[in-house]
């Protein structure tokens, strides 16, 4: 049965200045998810000689957590919505901090997989709750778009700085950091979340929704299984069933969230065109960045020879650049509006990405990947900026958890399946590669830049597709950036 509370009063934001020290843990907490996607990226070379992983499972341990995370955020949402949004970010986070303790300690490849399972679960529960967090304390004006430009740069930087902090760590002390590093810094957003959150609820109906959260789970991992089986070939069974089951699921999950009267993903959140459009726009986008990414830091590693530490100084000047780009790009939102770096932002991340496709095997890092890491930057910074502030406009307080996680489960699952993807691409790629050419001393490394050729051209095309989805669909005035929300519940 559905429970209704009474509307509980009206409680004033946080003060301005503990308002700035929140958006300061939550971003720690948004950088600690994000940066966790491709920490790891790094590790995995070490990892996977001591523990003895196969090539498959190396892709599994970067694919499990975006499965876990992105399957389970709508859930996670309206569990923040339900249950109270500060509880959920303390809780999400100390699961987080556990689950990556016990990969850090994982003595074979089922305990690392078991343990990014887990962290992708609690990491479903503890981002949306930050960013609907993020929504109800800057609930409108010049500092949401602030906020949001800072919460954006770091989503879009995030997984940049997670190669950097994961050369660090593998260089200086052991792969087992990549994850350890997460329970000191839980510790300190934990201690942040005490001092500055308040809580904050959704009231009336708050009954979950088990069908759908059971249909888009399932249709979701079922996606991901046949995108990953697809590396053995695209016309076997099992990639064509799973690939085929995960399609009629979704719809099934979409045809209930119609007719319950508790949608775990209501309609109204996602029908609206400009809300749709960076749904849309999102999901390409990560599917382009983490798959793009994970090829990228194996390039340097695996055929250029970098270190663990040179192969995150190596992805630096993208970093730099987002934040440089994010910074100028929040000054310039309230006049231009989003359309423009919504639509050029990924036609020059798709010029990055095909400039990446060009690299070889000599591998002169200042002409063949610095220009493509920078171009790329700028593109991303062009897209997160604007993205979750266009995404969030306008939604009722009642689904601020379940909005959020709706545009932090698009990008991980579109992560998920765009390394699936690019995985069986450059599979592919390699045995073609091997098969039209001679035995040769180089022939292994030549076929392994052939298949990251592939997986770039292919994140280059995803990312292209971006750009008119957002000309035509994202088109909020410049009023509706500065526009306040409904007003919030404080409970």
């Amino acid at each position: 049965m559905a429970t209704t509370a009474p509307t509980a009063p009206q409680q004033s934001t946080p003060s301005p200045i503990h308002r700035w020290w929140l958006l300061a843990v939550l971003a720690l907490a948004q950088l600690m998810v994000i940066l966790d996607g491709t920490i790891v990226n790094i590790a995995l070379p070490d990892a996977q000689i001591d523990l003895g992983m196969t090539d498959g499972d190396r892709t599994w341990v970067v694919t499990i957590y975006a499965l876990a995370f992105g399957s389970l955020l709508l859930l996670g949402g309206r569990i923040a919505d339900y249950w109270g949004r500060k509880r959920s970010f303390i809780v999400g986070m100390v699961g987080f901090a556990i689950a990556s303790a016990l990969g850090g300690l994982a003595l074979n490849t089922e305990m690392l997989l078991a343990a990014r399972a887990l962290q992708g679960a609690f990491a479903g529960l503890l981002a949306p709750a930050s960013l609907a967090i993020l929504t109800i304390t800057f609930p409108g004006g010049k500092d949401r778009i602030k906020a949001f430009a800072v919460y954006g740069a770091i989503g879009g930087g995030g997984a940049a700085v997670g190669l950097l902090l994961g050369g660090v760590l593998t260089e200086f002390a052991s792969w087992e950091w990549c994850l350890l590093v997460n329970v000191p810094i839980a510790i300190v957003a934990i201690v942040g979340a005490l001092a500055f959150m308040k809580e904050s609820r959704a009231h009336g109906n708050t009954r979950y929704d088990i069908p759908g959260t059971l249909l888009v789970v399932a249709g979701l991992a079922s996606l991901v299984l046949g995108f990953s089986r697809a590396e053995e070939g695209w016309a076997r069974f099992d990639t064509i069933g799973f690939l085929v089951a995960g399609v009629v699921l979704l719809a099934a999950f979409v045809l209930v969230e119609r007719r319950v009267s508790n949608p775990l993903l209501p309609m109204r959140v996602i029908v609206d065109k400009v809300r749709g459009g960076a749904f849309l726009v999102s999901t390409l986008t990560g599917a382009a960045l983490l798959g793009g990414l994970l090829f990228l830091t194996f390039y340097f590693q695996i055929v250029l020879g970098y270190s663990p530490l040179h192969a995150g100084f190596a992805s630096l000047p993208m970093t730099l650049v987002i934040m440089v780009c994010a910074t100028v790009l929040s000054q310039l939102l309230p006049k231009i509006g989003v359309r423009i770096p919504m639509t050029v932002g990924p036609i020059i991340a798709a010029g990055g990405l095909f400039y990446l496709s060009f690299i070889t095997v000599e591998g002169n890092y200042v002409l063949e990947v610095l220009p493509g890491v920078v171009l790329l930057g700028i593109g991303l910074a062009s897209l997160f900026v604007p993205l979750q502030n266009v995404a969030l406009a306008g939604v009722e307080e009642h689904d601020a958890g379940v909005a959020s996680a709706a545009v932090a489960a698009t990008q991980q699952i579109g992560g998920s399946i765009g390394t699936a993807l690019f995985t069986a691409l450059y599979t592919s790629a390699i045995a073609s590669y091997l098969a039209d050419n001679p035995p040769a001393p180089t022939a292994q490394l030549e076929a392994f830049v052939s298949g990251y050729s592939a997986a770039f051209v292919c994140a280059a095309a995803l990312m292209l597709v971006a750009a008119p989805i957002s000309f035509f669909l994202i088109r909020p005035s410049k009023a509706d950036l500065l526009k306040n929300v409904d007003a919030v519940h404080m409970g």
